[in-house]
């Protein structure tokens, strides 16, 4: 099947440059805080670049004053440092910008307090790296700025594009992989809502340790002839997707934590973000489909040696995701 080797080839380059892909694909984050009349806390995170901070800066309206700025501090993946600010006439109708944002690959997450403990999150791209804050941001707006999180997200997230990867090459009959792509939807789904409605909360360490592993069992079963696979797994790739989908949506559920939700639309903030986590999706396995089908007509020799490019592509998965395991645990 040269859908697989066209698999492999988009393996060998997440596998190349894991950990300072992740470092660079990391969003900023700037935080605004209430404090009191006219006083913010500022939270300023950037990404490690080579061992330095990336050269990003936030800029506040030209109204605001800013205290003594500490320096930033590694926290073995970003750099990052907390401040305070004036700002007597308040944020809205002012600009908050990220300078130097057009010159990365990253984005910025913008989060700030329209009023204690009601947030509102912006995405900032190099294209886009400043807004003006609104005095009022709309529904429309929000579901936006949501939709794009979403996607944001699952796109930077390789642990669980590496899930959906290894599922693509496990399940061959696509009727089967319709179900089981759906199954793995319906269940992060169920899990994210539930979660950040705050009606179960579980550590994220082991949740993480879990997705990894989820990873680990795909790997290891694409290894296999398909006659020694798990009968479940062969038969009902439905049902374990379902069940690893629900660990996968818990972690979803622990980066819109991060993010936050505004507390007048919350319902819509979290149906949007989910409708970016599958757009994000969609648009990966409408990726891995098309460089399937330039495959076939670029390197008709890989088909020919099926067994041995999918031997080799799940050793790669495995190995990436038992490195996560490993390091995962190790930060407990």
């Amino acid at each position: 099947m040269t859908l697989r080797g066209a698999m492999l080839l988009l393996l060998l380059a997440l596998a190349q440059p894991v950990g300072a892909l992740a470092h660079a694909l990391d969003p900023a984050y700037l935080e605004l805080s209430i404090l009191d009349a006219g006083r913010w806390r500022v939270t300023w995170r950037v990404p490690d670049s080579n061992g330095t901070p990336m050269p990003i800066a936030p800029r506040l309206p030209d109204s605001c004053e800013t205290y003594d700025v500490p320096g930033p501090h590694f926290d073995g993946r970003g750099w990052s440092t907390t401040y305070v600010v004036s700002c007597h006439a308040g944020f809205v109708g002012g600009t908050i910008r990220i300078e130097g944002l057009e010159n990365t690959r990253t984005d910025a997450l913008v989060r700030y307090e329209t009023a204690p403990d009601q947030a509102v999150t912006r995405r900032l791209t190099g294209d886009q790296s400043g807004f003006v804050v609104p005095a009022d941001p709309g529904h429309f707006e929000v579901f936006t700025s949501y939709v794009a999180l979403g996607v944001t997200h699952i796109l930077e997230g390789l642990d669980h594009l590496l899930f959906v990867l290894a599922l693509l090459l496990l399940v061959r009959n696509p009727r089967r992989l319709i179900w089981a792509i759906t199954a793995f939807t319906l269940a992060h789904s169920i899990t994210l809502a539930a979660a950040t409605m705050g009606w179960f909360n579980l550590p994220s360490a082991p949740v993480e340790v879990v997705i990894a592993l989820s990873i680990v069992f795909l790997a290891w079963e694409l290894a296999k002839p398909p006659e020694r696979r798990d009968p479940v797994a062969e038969r009902f790739p439905a049902l374990v997707s379902f069940g690893f989908g629900l660990i996968h949506g818990l972690g979803f559920a622990g980066a819109l934590h991060e993010i936050g939700l505004p507390e007048r639309d919350v319902p819509m903030a979290l149906f949007a973000f989910n409708v970016g986590v599958e757009l994000g999706q969609l648009l990966f396995i409408g990726a891995v489909l098309a460089i399937g089908a330039a495959a076939r007509r670029m390197a008709p020799l890989l088909a020919r040696h099926d067994r041995g490019v999918t031997c080799l592509a799940s050793s790669l998965i495995g190995s990436i995701a038992a490195f996560w395991v490993i390091e995962r645990i190790s930060g407990f």
